[in-house]
């Protein structure tokens, strides 16, 4: 009796959870960005949210929560109540580089404190170069770099920001030292690019473009697999160093112990969204975004082999953060 008392309420409890999902939401949804407004993943969770809250007829408020790392925003969605309604939109690192970066006493939460729903997009980097840099592509780079060891310099949108880390791989493949100029944001790093002060940098390809075209820098290579459509003629990092790939990626997350079932619903919702054509043609293609978007285990089991990845790298290049 006792059995079937147990195994009655077990199924109660599914059938209140998969009502719950069905239903959700039934009020505003917040999402945390870990990045000031205005940034690509602030406009990210922006169109993303937008798009939501018309199919769920709730509003999906961005609150962006910048600053150490991505740690203040990771570890306001860590402490939420896990039901759903605190989400995270966090650019990559948050996910991959922080758990090895940082002690589980300055991360602030624990492994199973955040649940992976998605990726959300990705976009590649360009590793471009002031004008007047005597290398024409990234084989050439590498040759001049070998040549004045430690002497080339990168700017940076900070220690441990994409534009860091995909230089930081770009060394450690190849065996070259360049010298990293830190700036707080890219904005400042690029604009030193192209003023002559830096020699080179690793950014998006999205904001790489058009001063290229305005001649104003010099794209070496592009961090995809394979070349990009947009510009067929710009070779990628790997055409030279086999196995470089350079991008910037954004996620989605919830409070870990959130029902699976809301999980589910989010990740299906995301996937209505990114895969409109409306939404792909007026808010992905103008900035060369690729989705990301796939199941919550799939997305969890790349989260687990970037993170593998990037360790080595860490680990190889002395990177510490105090």
């Amino acid at each position: 009796m006792k059995r079937r008392g147990w195994a009655t309420a077990l199924g109660f409890l599914l059938m209140a959870g998969a009502a719950h999902a069905q239903t959700y939401p039934t009020r505003p949804v917040t999402m945390i960005v870990t990045a000031a407004a205005g940034g690509v993943t602030d406009v990210v969770a922006r169109a993303v949210g937008a798009k939501l809250s018309e199919i769920w007829g709730q509003p999906v408020i961005i609150e962006n929560k910048g600053g150490a790392g991505h740690l203040i925003g990771v570890q306001m969605v860590a402490r939420a109540k896990p039901d759903g309604y605190t989400l995270l939109a966090a650019e990559g690192g948050a996910f991959v580089l922080n758990p090895t970066l940082y002690s589980r006493e300055k991360l602030g939460y624990g492994p199973n404190e955040l649940t992976p729903i998605s990726g959300l997009v990705r976009v590649p980097q360009a590793i471009v170069a002031k004008n007047d840099l005597p290398a024409a592509n990234i084989k050439v780079l590498i040759a001049l770099a070998r040549q004045k060891p430690g002497q080339l310099t990168y700017g940076t949108a900070a220690i441990a920001s994409a534009p860091h880390m995909n230089m930081l791989k770009l060394s450690n493949l190849t065996g070259v030292k360049l010298q990293a100029v830190h700036y707080r944001g890219a904005a400042p790093a690029l604009n030193d690019v192209m003023a002559g002060h830096i020699d080179l940098m690793s950014i998006s390809i999205s904001l790489a473009a058009p001063p290229a075209q305005a001649h104003r820098l010099k794209i070496l290579g592009i961090g995809s697999l394979k070349r990009m459509t947009q510009l067929p003629d710009v070779p990628t990092v790997a055409e030279s160093v086999p196995g470089y790939d350079g991008l910037t990626w954004f996620g989605l997350a919830a409070t870990g112990g959130t029902p699976p079932d809301i999980i589910r619903k989010i990740d299906a919702d995301l996937q209505r969204v990114v895969s409109d054509p409306a939404f792909q043609k007026r808010f992905m293609a103008p900035q060369m975004f690729d989705s990301m978007v796939t199941s919550p285990e799939q997305f969890q089991q790349y989260v687990d082999a970037e993170t593998k990845n990037w360790a080595k790298i860490i680990q190889d290049e002395h990177l510490v953060i105090e």
